[in-house]
């Protein structure tokens, strides 16, 4: 009779032959995966979180600083410019899909003689930003042959979010999210955009209830925010320069949250992106807010 500790020759070699198989099968189901190029970085991070990570993407150095997470491989090849995308290069990869936003909708005609082009809208005026987010994701994912991924991904991200709703700390005070252009000018973000999307699901206000772009921002300058008593959240990247010139400024240090020390600085999210960011958003926000005490 064999030991319990060492299972029978015949179990090992099933097990082993198991692994074997699956490992096999998902090497197919990745070969059988469309290849997929994009211009667009909301796009681009809704694949990598689908599971399918593009082909080609538009200025990936970019990418990595503006959005961050999800993150590309390090084998995604860079298209260049967003707006002038290297033609020759992508028609070499021979993508089986090129996906783009309409930004970009002036490029169509070009890149339809490399292959099918895919236009997908999201920030559309007058529209519930966060069902435009569930909209595209379940469109990508029909895409690229993975609707269970899409469906899988709106449930985790809409779940993340109720439990970091509960992990807040009560009473906050309203926030004011910034993100510099220049050492004197931000866009405040308000109605219509991610930012909004996921304040109203952790249950948070926005002291920013002036008109907005279709993105959801407004580029003001920094004495717009003088009179507004509320935290600020400056959401980086910061351009070069502006936090020694900031240091200096009056105005600036003249903001109630600036005065009080309240003041918060998040990690780069990109605004315009789709769930993965929304989530992205809400975690590192959620962690700063939980280490103070939220007055």
């Amino acid at each position: 009779m064999p030991s319990l500790a060492t299972p029978p020759r015949h179990a090992l070699m099933a097990g082993l032959l198991g692994l074997i198989l699956l490992l096999v099968s998902v090497d197919e189901a990745h070969a059988d995966a469309p290849s997929i190029a994009t211009l667009d970085w909301t796009i681009a991070e809704t694949l990598v979180a689908l599971g399918t990570m593009p082909r080609a993407v538009a200025q990936v150095d970019a990418y990595r600083e503006w959005v961050g997470e999800p993150g590309l491989a390090t084998d995604v090849i860079d298209l260049g410019l967003r707006t002038q995308p290297n033609l020759e290069l992508l028609a070499s990869l021979s993508p089986d899909r090129i996906l783009i936003s309409p930004m970009f909708a002036n490029l169509t005609p070009r890149l339809l003689r490399i292959a099918p082009v895919d236009n997908l809208e999201l920030y559309t005026p007058d529209t519930d930003t966060w069902q435009q987010m569930r909209r595209l994701t379940r469109r990508v994912a029909r895409l690229v042959e993975r609707p269970a991924a899409g469906e899988a991904l709106i449930e985790a991200t809409e779940a993340r979010l109720a439990q970091l709703r509960e992990r807040l700390p009560g009473e906050q005070r309203s926030l004011l999210i910034v993100q510099f252009m220049d050492a004197r000018h931000v866009r405040v973000f308000g109605a219509g955009g991610l930012y909004q999307a996921v304040l109203d699901r952790l249950g948070l206000a926005n002291a920013w209830q002036r008109p907005t772009n279709p993105w959801g921002f407004s580029l003001v300058g920094i004495e717009a925010l003088v009179d507004l008593d509320a935290r600020l959240v400056v959401v980086e990247p910061l351009p070069v320069g502006v936090a020694t010139r900031l240091a200096g400024s009056g105005l600036w240090q003249a903001l109630p949250s600036v005065q009080d020390g309240t003041s918060i600085r998040l990690p780069p999210v990109w605004s315009f992106g789709a769930l993965p960011s929304a989530r992205r958003f809400a975690e590192v926000l959620t962690t700063a807010l939980e280490g103070n005490d939220g007055v």
